[in-house]
């Protein structure tokens, strides 16, 4: 199980309390932040496609050419939020991930828990992130790709561990291909808990982490390896 000195961290967004680590775009400034504010609103509600640069600039109290000081377009605010969003996640996995200690299933408890909180008690940002990425092309999608692959990896890489321990017992065997795929399908179902669950889930983000770690716990197999299992 996830050591109590971990739960401050792993439960850090269920109250949805915003850090200085938290503040969207990284380093902006106040307006910045008031058009990312916006911006997030907007895009949650409308799309990033049927929303305007008018429509930020209004919520704000701004005029349309307002955003051009400081974002060079729409497109480019939707890339920084989306980048920015990523990075919180992955730099939080990481954290909870160093501070979990060596057992696998510490690690994979803590950022499943993590992961889950920053869904859930991010709710906005974390749809906009997963749901607006496509809209990225060139250059700034593959940025955010390999953001979300080291996301993946991450848990591709305690899971392995576990594996090859026999602490787990993955589908397909103790190798990395079956390490990624089981990451793969621990990452979706994080990353994306249903819109229904997330504004309709009475008991509340706590129980929503303790349930979605039992499950990845059994998705990946704890306590049911056999010793010299191939």
């Amino acid at each position: 199980m996830i050591p109590a000195a971990l739960m401050w961290m792993a439960v850090a967004m269920t109250h949805a309390q915003v850090s200085p680590d938290d503040v969207l775009p990284a380093g902006g400034t106040a307006l910045q932040r008031r058009l990312a504010e916006a911006a997030i609103e907007l895009f949650y509600a409308r799309g990033a496609t049927a929303t305007t640069v008018r429509d930020i600039t209004a919520a704000c109290g701004l005029t349309p050419g307002a955003l051009y000081n400081h974002f060079s377009s729409k497109d480019y605010l939707l890339y920084v939020l989306v980048r920015d969003i990523h990075r919180q996640v992955d730099s939080g996995m990481a954290a909870v991930l160093a501070a979990a200690g060596p057992e696998p299933e510490a690690q994979l408890e803590a950022m499943v828990r993590f992961v889950v909180g920053h869904t859930a008690g991010f709710k906005k940002r974390s749809r906009v992130a997963n749901r607006e990425f496509s809209l990225l092309t060139g250059t700034r999608r593959d940025e955010i790709r390999v953001i979300r692959r080291q996301i993946r990896d991450r848990f591709a890489r305690s899971l392995l561990l576990g594996a090859r321990q026999g602490t787990f017992d993955l589908a397909g065997g103790r190798d990395a291909p079956a390490a990624t795929l089981v990451a793969a399908t621990l990452t979706n179902m994080c990353v994306h808990i249903s819109e229904r669950t997330l504004e309709h889930y009475r008991p509340g983000v706590a129980d929503l982490q303790d349930r979605f770690a039992l499950m990845a716990m059994r998705i990946a197999g704890a306590g049911t390896s056999q010793p010299g299992r191939a």
